[in-house]
């Protein structure tokens, strides 16, 4: 990458959903794109995620709606339960890539990255592991980053898709708090049971519970402990501790209790947001996905904000003479999506808490149809 000097060469920070979208939508538009990645060649391990209408819309664009849904699991309806383990209501999402296709998909991460990445590689991108950029300067309408194993790029564009604790955020200088809610949030791979055909949310009397599915054999439970300190518990805790904490809830999740026995992938994280209040750029550098702004899991939006951020990045520099200019207009067509995104999933967080699950339902069913608006 050194030797190009064009206006379309590009370095992405981060192997993620964000940066590997956006390395792939900015090679389809003829860039010269690199990606830069920290962490090992392997695919990501962990749970799962919910590949919302938004996310399998802008997928759709680039030719990958078909093998998210052939490796993951389709659905349509959100399936509310509550406190005493009745069903309270039932969500049907926008259908958004067609009325016989389903509006939403669930997919384990390591598949989704392995799509993702194939489709990277496939359109020409170089992808680079073990090394990340460790300094960034601006030189006329190039920009200068210096690489933590030595080397150097200088390059038309940066992009930072490197996760709610972005490294490059800070190097061009942009500042943001995480915030922290008050939540732990756990995970769990587990078979899906026949039941288990959609997304089911239970409301607890301290917490939150749910089971995604996210291909024919395999879900994920989901629970957000209340009223927490931020902790790492010992690996060797942490499936004893989530059964514990499933004892509290009735009905259908004593199945999903029994389940978490065989399941050898328990994490546990804060549930932590953060949102740029100004630019998300500087100079020919920005940040996309997590890095500038993650909300919290309630609306199992990130990933749709991620893939939404690496396409209309590549639009709106494909339709501008300059970086510059299609920064600009990316950052003004992102901003107040993302924005509500986020405080809307702050705001659920707070009703989880405070027990008010009937005004919480409402409003995340609200925000998913302000997201099935063309983004």
């Amino acid at each position: 990458m050194d030797s190009y000097r064009g206006a379309r060469t590009a370095l992405i920070v981060g192997a993620g959903v964000a940066g590997l979208t956006a390395a792939a939508a900015l090679a389809r538009g003829g860039w010269q794109v690199e990606i830069v990645e920290i962490g090992p060649p392997e695919a990501p391990s962990g749970w799962g995620l919910c590949l919302t209408g938004p996310a399998l819309r802008a997928l759709g664009e680039l030719g990958l709606a078909d093998a998210c849904l052939a490796e993951g699991y389709g659905m349509s309806t959100i399936t509310h339960v509550d406190v005493n383990g009745e069903p309270v209501g039932e969500v049907q999402l926008p259908r958004l890539i067609g009325a016989r296709r389903p509006a939403m998909a669930g997919i384990a991460r390591p598949v989704l990255h392995r799509i993702l990445h194939a489709e990277a590689e496939r359109c020409g991108v170089v992808v680079r592991h073990g090394v990340t950029v460790a300094a960034v300067d601006q030189e006329g309408e190039l920009v200068c980053a210096r690489l933590s194993d030595g080397t150097g790029r200088r390059v038309a564009l940066l992009v930072g898709a490197d996760g709610i604790r972005s490294s490059v955020r800070g190097l061009l200088g942009l500042e943001t708090s995480l915030d922290f809610h008050g939540q732990m949030v756990w995970r769990a791979l587990v078979p899906r049971p026949l039941w288990a055909t959609g997304i089911h949310q239970f409301a607890g009397k301290a917490g939150t519970a749910g089971l995604i599915p996210l291909s024919r054999r395999q879900a994920y439970v989901f629970l957000t402990e209340n009223a927490v300190e931020q902790s790492v518990l010992p690996d060797t805790e942490l499936a004893p501790r989530l059964r514990q904490l499933l004892e509290s809830f009735p009905g259908r999740v004593e199945e999903i209790r029994s389940l978490v026995s065989e399941s050898d992938s328990v994490v546990r994280r804060p549930v932590l947001t953060a949102l740029l209040g100004g630019a998300w750029s500087r100079g020919n550098g920005v940040v996309i996905g997590d890095a500038a702004h993650a909300p919290a899991p309630q609306m199992a939006s990130g990933a749709a904000l991620a893939v939404e951020d690496g396409l209309v990045l590549a639009q709106e520099l494909g339709r501008h003479e300059s970086v510059g200019a299609g920064l600009q207009a990316f950052v003004s067509r992102r901003t107040q999506r993302c924005r509500t995104l986020v405080e809307t999933s702050v705001e659920i967080a707070v009703l989880e808490q405070a027990q008010r699950h009937h005004e919480a339902y409402p409003l995340a069913g609200s925000c998913h149809r302000l997201m099935a608006e063309a983004a």
